[in-house]
């Protein structure tokens, strides 16, 4: 078996790429050093915020992260997978911007809920103001017959914080207790699943935090790199 390289595009932020990679590493079958898979990362927190660029006509994070893919495809990676929901609005620009293929976290995600959850009908989206707003998880979801909901604006303003604090190093008690109860809204409303849809949530935001299920689609992209770089999918 020849393994693929696998290219993480992190930085977006910087603690959501080494989740992304921790979870790489803990869904490959290993028992020692070499039996792990060669991982190569770009960190780059310079690109501009996605959000941003998406709603409030802010700087086009494009030449970025289109470098930052170039960088990776030179570094010898094999395919590529982003740290960062947002990002995947840029997906099909960066892709155009390289000769090896990029996953899409939103497609494997989706496709993921059939595997695991294949009665689940009504899906909770919990995500950045671009994520929810431009509706990355709704239309594909929507499209295979479910049904997406997302939190009211009064508790999107609560997420999106919750958000920008766990860039800004705050993973404590209150920002976790805000997003489960905005999690716990969602489920009252029929959700019978969650997605934590932007990278920084899974890390305030586990499945068992609330009465219904929580999906993390950081986990979901990191064990579908793995299969594609093991070439058992």
């Amino acid at each position: 078996m020849t393994e693929k390289t696998i290219g993480i595009m992190g930085g977006m932020g910087p603690e959501a790429g080494a989740d992304l990679f921790l979870k790489i590493v803990a869904a490959t079958p290993a028992k020692r050093d070499q039996d792990h898979l060669h991982v190569i990362m770009d960190s780059n927190p310079k690109a501009p915020s996605r959000v941003a660029a998406l709603l409030e006509g802010g700087e086009d994070p494009t030449p970025v992260l289109q470098a930052t893919a170039r960088n990776l495809e030179r570094a010898g990676a094999d395919f590529l997978v982003i740290a960062c929901n947002t990002a995947h609005f840029f997906h099909d620009r960066i892709a155009q911007a390289v000769r090896i293929p990029l996953l899409h976290i939103a497609d494997e995600t989706v496709a993921e809920i059939f595997r695991r959850y294949p009665r689940v009908q009504t899906v909770g989206i919990l995500g950045s103001d671009a994520t929810v707003r431009l509706r990355l998880y709704h239309d594909r979801l929507e499209a295979k017959g479910l049904k997406a909901i997302s939190p009211s604006n009064a508790d999107q303003e609560i997420v999106q914080r919750a958000i920008d604090s766990v860039k800004a190093g705050d993973k404590g008690e209150i920002v976790r207790a805000n997003v489960r109860m905005v999690a716990e809204r969602l489920a009252e409303q029929g959700a019978e699943l969650l997605l934590t849809g932007c990278t920084e949530l899974p890390l305030v935001l586990r499945d068992g935090d609330v009465s219904v299920p929580v999906l993390d689609p950081t986990e979901v992209l990191a064990q579908a790199a793995v299969r594609l770089a093991r070439a058992d999918s």
